[in-house]
């Protein structure tokens, strides 16, 4: 028999997917001191480079970008299958366009990070990255905002719900959890991972939620259930059209991301507090949606019938889980193709 913590281990090596080769380099200038640098990508004097040991011994690489009129910081944990090379002239165009500073880094075992990909790794990482944020850059809580796309939603909320003054919580594309993208449940498996779920809950700051009505990775459901959880949700944005890796090219998310971070800005500690104790003093109406959508992900284990009257779609994650559509006949298709494994 295998405890929770063991499968959920043994989950999470058919969870990640990092880049390989990775899309970058580091290396030492040694005519500036060891002073680190990138290859494979256009150097921008407004970035720096660095290596962060986190608590569990791996050296995790991190960009930070400097905007001389920023207010806020941005502490960016990125999705499956990429590293910061590819997100490199993302992150640029996000400093200006938002007046931000910006954090970035790689997960253990994602670009020129040492290590291995894990749940727990990640959460290591992110802690190392915020503590370096708050040592060297003088960056606190009251002036940050995490940002989780996917995956990166993991590690943000984790972070998220043990900074009770954290300025702002963005989840772009988020999970539920991670079984939750393979099958249509409403509990949680031994074996689940990033039980997002759960956390955010404790989130005690402003969570704008970006989701795609498209998306054929992460359903729409996990944004607007992630909203619906939220103690303190912001209006969110959901883009018509949009899918899952393809939302920073709508105008729409530029634009209602810039007013997101603008209302972080003029809001005070104070105020935030005492418009969540006001939100906490009396329920909040169910909301409901004016938009149908059908769910793209059913369930063959007959747990919970879902309510998609077409849907027939098959899940798979890289052997580990197979799972089919359960419609309440004998009959299964192939429709969606599986997810691929990029959260």
């Amino acid at each position: 028999m295998l405890w929770g913590c063991s499968v959920s281990d043994l989950a999470a090596k058919f969870a990640f997917f990092p880049p390989h080769p990775p899309t970058y380099g580091i290396k030492k200038d040694e005519a500036r001191g060891g002073k680190l640098l990138v290859t494979g990508i256009p150097r921008d004097p407004s970035m720096d480079v660095l290596m962060v040991d986190n608590r569990r011994g791996n050296k995790i690489v991190a960009f930070f970008f400097r905007n001389p009129y920023a207010r806020l910081t941005v502490l960016y944990s990125h999705g499956n299958a990429t590293d910061l090379g590819q997100l490199y002239e993302l992150f640029g165009q996000l400093k200006v366009n938002l007046r931000v500073n910006l954090m970035g880094y790689d997960y253990s075992g994602y670009g020129a990070s040492s290590g291995k990909p894990s749940e727990s790794n990640t959460y290591a990482d992110i802690e190392a990255i915020y503590e370096c944020l708050q040592t060297e850059y003088g960056v606190s809580q009251e002036d940050l905002v995490l940002y989780g796309q996917s995956l990166g939603s993991g590690p943000t909320l984790h972070l998220a719900a043990r900074l009770p003054r954290l300025r702002g919580v963005v989840l772009h594309s988020a999970i539920l959890s991670g079984l939750r993208v393979l099958c249509h449940v409403n509990f949680s498996f031994c074996m689940d991972i990033y039980k997002n779920v759960n956390k955010i809950k404790k989130v005690k700051c402003p969570v704008l939620v970006i989701h795609g009505t498209d998306d054929e990775v992460v359903n729409w459901l996990h944004g607007n259930k992630l909203w619906k959880l939220a103690r303190e949700p912001y209006e969110p944005l959901w883009i018509k059209g949009g899918t899952h890796c393809n939302l920073e090219l709508y105008p729409d998310y530029i634009v209602h991301l810039s007013h997101f971070i603008k209302e972080m800005e003029k809001a005070t500690t104070v105020q935030r507090h005492k418009k969540l104790r006001q939100s906490l003093q009396k329920p909040r109406a169910d909301i409901k949606s004016t938009t149908t959508f059908t769910a793209n992900c059913c369930c063959r284990i007959k747990i919970q019938k879902p309510d998609c009257s077409n849907c027939c779609c098959c899940c798979s994650w890289k052997g580990l889980i197979s799972l089919g559509c359960w419609n309440g006949s004998s009959c299964f298709c192939n429709c969606c193709g599986g997810i691929n494994g990029k959260l």
